[in-house]
């Protein structure tokens, strides 16, 4: 193996050697795989909440507008919850918040599976996945490790995040799959269940590796300004936002679309080949050293998913669960480069010691767009004829373009 490089020079010039030296760079750091599988494993689980609850709902109680309408509420509550929780972990520590976080998120979960099992009223299910809006970002304290540990090689910190973007979708693509199976194979609770279980085991796993844990910043230094009140933050979050809407509303209409089929379990399977694309479009992007300015980018990126999902609208029409899967494998393929991008450049304008709440809130805005484009898309499935449904997730990706470039512009 060649010798590790000791200086950002030096990782540019052994990183050109092979596509793989930036990822083995990346994790020469002590516990780097430890804490990186916890993360894995914590994170899983937001690939499995909303699809399985979707299944889980849709079966018992005979309605998508419900399931869309609780996992909206659940992720509308964790817009508010998720940055206070990612607060106290900067200001105390990951090891110190992030396990009682999980566990009440954990008890949410378990709660909402005894609730369809023993078909409990609707506003239980409402309350029951609220709970789970404490579920800690363990990508984003695990991006905050990265940035801590790299803090003074920017390629690494770009690799970082491309590797943390393929590991998202990663989760994304076997969460789904997962899922699917355990509803519809074996019962349609286990899913739910099976999720809790992992993201508490996960935060353990996570939260043991201290010594890769970014240090809490002194109660007695200068405050940091909050992340909002930075420049170029909100127009960011903006962007996650409408980001957010196309894959809320993508997921629900796919799943709604594979039912309406007579493949209900293929949904999963479906869903999984966008997660596969952003995935491996991830991973290359964190082998490349793009150039240009971010902002501009960050309106290249953006601009290609609007234009590729169109195909999944396209596909639609032909009535073909393959054709759709195949759809979706390609437009998937510019999401991981557009959420990577945008997460490089909060990191650039959020303050260090509120780095965990910075990419919290950018998190936050994305699964508030999941939400709405949720809660649109179980609407649009039960009230217009295949393949109207999917104008939704193509429509907010046009929208999302047109705000990044009147926003992000130097």
């Amino acid at each position: 193996m060649p010798e590790q490089p000791n200086s950002p020079a030096q990782t540019k010039s052994w990183c050109r050697r092979t596509p793989l030296a930036p990822y083995r760079h990346l994790f020469s750091a002590p516990g780097t795989v430890a804490f990186t599988a916890g993360s894995l494993t914590a994170r899983l689980p937001s690939g499995m909440f909303s699809v399985a609850a979707v299944i889980m709902i849709a079966g018992g109680y005979g309605s998508y507008a419900l399931a869309g309408a609780v996992t909206a509420t659940g992720l509308a509550v964790t817009a508010v919850v998720a940055p206070l929780v990612a607060r106290l972990t900067d200001r105390h520590g990951q090891a110190r918040v992030a396990v009682p976080a999980a566990a009440l998120a954990t008890a949410g979960a378990v709660a909402l599976a005894l609730c369809v099992h023993h078909g409990a009223p609707p506003w239980t299910l409402f309350a029951a996945y609220a709970a789970t809006a404490t579920m800690p970002n363990t990508g984003g304290m695990s991006r905050a490790r990265w940035a801590h540990l790299w803090r003074a090689d920017p390629a690494a910190r770009h690799t970082a995040n491309s590797f943390e973007q393929a590991a998202d979708e990663l989760c994304f693509m076997a969460g789904p799959v997962l899922a699917a199976f355990l509803c519809t194979a074996v019962r349609p609770e286990l899913g739910t269940l099976t999720g809790a279980a992992l993201l508490l085991g996960g935060t353990l796993l996570l939260t043991a590796q201290r010594r890769t844990e970014p240090p809490v910043s002194p109660a007695r230094a200068t405050p940091s300004p909050a992340p909002l009140r930075v420049r170029g933050v909100p127009p960011l979050l903006l962007t996650f936002l409408g980001t957010g809407m196309v894959f809320g509303s993508m997921e629900v209409v796919t799943l709604a679309y594979a039912d309406g089929q007579g493949h209900r379990a293929a949904g999963g399977l479906v869903l999984a080949c966008q997660a596969a694309g952003s995935a491996v479009a991830g991973l290359a992007f964190g082998a490349l050293r793009p150039r240009g300015p971010l902002p501009r980018r960050m309106r290249r990126c953006v601009g290609a998913m609007a234009v590729l999902l169109l195909l999944p609208l396209l596909a639609a029409h032909s009535h073909s669960l393959p054709l759709l899967a195949a759809a979706l494998l390609v437009a998937g393929m510019a999401t991981a480069p557009t959420m990577v991008t945008g997460m490089t450049l909060l990191q650039q304008h959020v303050p260090p010691a509120r780095l965990t709440e910075g990419m919290t809130l950018a998190v936050t805005a994305l699964l508030g767009g999941i939400a709405i484009g949720a809660a649109a898309g179980g609407w649009a499935s039960e009230h217009t004829p295949t393949p109207w449904p999917f104008t939704l997730p193509t429509t907010a990706a046009l929208l999302t373009f047109a705000l990044t470039t009147t926003r992000t512009r130097p």
